[in-house]
């Protein structure tokens, strides 16, 4: 049996900050993950930019539609829709070896080299004192977690209206990318109507990304070309697996990929960790001196509930809501289209009607043009060929605006885990997620002072779109923070209560989600918690 001082349990955003930080304070380190990468379309894309592949390149509709045609949407929108061919790959086996039942919430999960933050939008917002307080995460410790953070992934921004709600504030902030003609209009109008909306408590800026507007460690600047959604050649937005390709060269970091972590069994002077080989079924063992579980708050919560026989037990969730709001820009219909465009959000807007930088809901603006026409036919109601026609003079306005709510648990969201023989893993996660009358109506109404405010700066929203619930990919609270020593808890320092030597570096301690992006703070968070395990004897 193979023995470690350190195993980290996965490899996404979270995993690969803990790793790096064990790595760096000089233990040894063996990660064991799902390691799923992408043997299909790896490779096949040039190094070149939409237009000029949408041109030149005769093989173009394998990686933008798929061999298999898996690219085209059929029925409703739904979770993962926006995921495009070489994406698809975060999601395989996840059916099979991660079954969840559920007529109520539609997550995204993942077995991948890199997990969910293969396709992680990039957006990194700071919470503030109070939204760090209620959801249980070290106010102080956080602060300086931040910077550390954006130091090693880079991070990109302005100082503008919306720098209180992003990550302006850290250390070593790049300049932010450049507008397209959609962004650039838009920003334009604000700048115009900015008292206005202030005073209705919007504010707009340039997002915080951990995207690199100049070189660093060998990756390279943003190109502009375009191909956000398919692939990261340049390297310039940051994926986990960037750190764990960098972490492979350390001697005192293994990487096992291929296994499915199971369950744990912590004894006196080791915890023996129970895997299964994700093609194979074989069962594999090893030992550790701590454990750190960053698998993803549902993923973790499967664990733990395996490690202390919970089954039927409930836990607590909690999901942002999330929704898109297509709209256009009546100024730019039929406009020749930019050279330039930017698959990544250009500009958020935040709603903070009490201006305490609390409750706040945010707005994501993104233009539309490498996710391609078809995708919007359906919606369209009008015949195909009449349909990419309209849909042509109208690309060049599309704004889509994808809008985030703030949350908090209720008895009506929960998820448990059952025994089933004809799974697997011999089990599935039932989960329950019902926003309360309350929630929907102050959802209903966020959703409609957000179409106002577009309006004021000329952009109509066309409809909304909910995916449903679990769809914005933001999970949290699954063993939430406490200081009772209560099982399915975790201590603040990222101890699993009833444990001496297992951590929990995911969102699965967070009491309460923001409404802004979620995955900088967790990997702050993963930091905080890599820290403590060393230190904690």
């Amino acid at each position: 049996m193979e023995t470690a001082d350190y195993i980290v349990i996965g490899s996404g955003c979270t995993g690969a900050m803990a790793a790096q930080t064990l790595v760096e304070q000089g233990v040894n380190v063996l990660m064991i993950d799902g390691g799923i990468v992408d043997a299909k379309y790896a490779g096949k894309i040039p190094d070149d930019d939409f237009l000029s592949i949408k041109k030149r390149e005769q093989a173009q509709y394998e990686y933008f539609i798929g061999k298999d045609f898996e690219g085209i949407p059929f029925g409703e929108v739904k979770t993962g829709e926006h995921l495009t061919p070489p994406r698809k790959f975060m999601i395989e086996e996840v059916s099979r070896l991660m079954p969840l039942v559920s007529k109520s919430f539609f997550p995204l999960e993942s077995l991948s080299l890199g997990g969910l933050g293969n396709g992680w939008g990039l957006g990194c917002c700071v919470f503030s004192d109070a939204e760090l307080a209620e959801t249980g995460l070290p106010v102080s410790a956080m602060r300086d977690a931040y910077s550390w953070v954006a130091e090693r992934i880079g991070v990109s921004g302005s100082k503008d209206d919306a720098s209180p709600y992003t990550a302006a504030s850290v250390n070593s902030l790049m300049p932010s990318i450049h507008f397209d003609s959609n962004g650039k209009n838009l920003f334009e109008n604000y700048s115009k109507k900015k008292s206005k909306l202030n005073k209705q408590g919007f504010y707009m800026g340039r997002p915080s990304l951990a995207l690199l507007t100049k070189e660093k460690n060998g990756r390279k600047a943003y190109q502009y070309k375009d191909l956000d959604f398919y692939c990261d050649q340049d390297k310039s937005a940051y994926r986990p697996a960037f750190t764990v390709k960098e972490l492979k060269k350390h001697k005192n970091f293994e990487y096992r990929g291929g296994l499915m972590v199971l369950k744990f069994v912590e004894s006196e002077e080791y915890t023996t960790v129970e895997c299964s080989a994700i093609y194979t079924n074989e069962t594999v063992f090893f030992q550790c001196k701590k454990l750190i579980i960053a698998s993803g708050c549902l993923s973790t919560a499967r664990i733990v509930l395996r490690s202390f026989n919970g089954y039927d037990v409930q836990l607590p969730v909690i999901s942002n809501h999330y929704s898109y709001l297509p709209a256009i820009q009546p100024y730019l219909l039929g406009k020749d289209t930019d050279a330039r465009k930017i698959g990544f959000a250009q500009l958020s807007l935040f709603y903070d009607p009490q201006a305490n930088n609390m409750d706040v809901a945010m707005g994501s603006i993104y233009s539309y043009r490498s996710l391609m026409a078809f995708h919007l036919l359906k919606e369209t109601p009008m015949g195909v060929k009449d349909a990419y026609r309209f849909l042509q003079f109208m690309m060049p306005a599309f704004t889509i605006m994808g809008l985030f709510h703030p949350e908090r648990s209720s008895k009506s969201k929960h998820l448990s885990l059952h025994k089933d023989s004809n799974e697997a893993t011999g089990d599935v996660l039932n989960v329950n997620y019902r926003l309360s009358e309350k929630e929907e109506q102050q959802v209903s109404s966020n959703e409609k002072k957000f179409s106002q405010a577009l309006r004021a700066l000329n952009c109509f929203v066309l409809k909304k779109i909910n995916p449903g619930n679990g769809s914005g990919i933001h999970y949290a609270g699954t063993l939430p923070f406490s200081s009772t020593n209560e099982r399915f808890t975790t201590h603040s320092n990222g101890l699993l209560a009833g444990t001496k030597n297992v951590f929990i570096a995911d969102g699965s301690g967070i009491k309460y989600l923001p409404g802004k992006g979620l995955t900088f703070s967790l990997m702050a968070n993963a930091h905080l918690v890599a820290k403590e395990a060393i230190t904690n004897n």
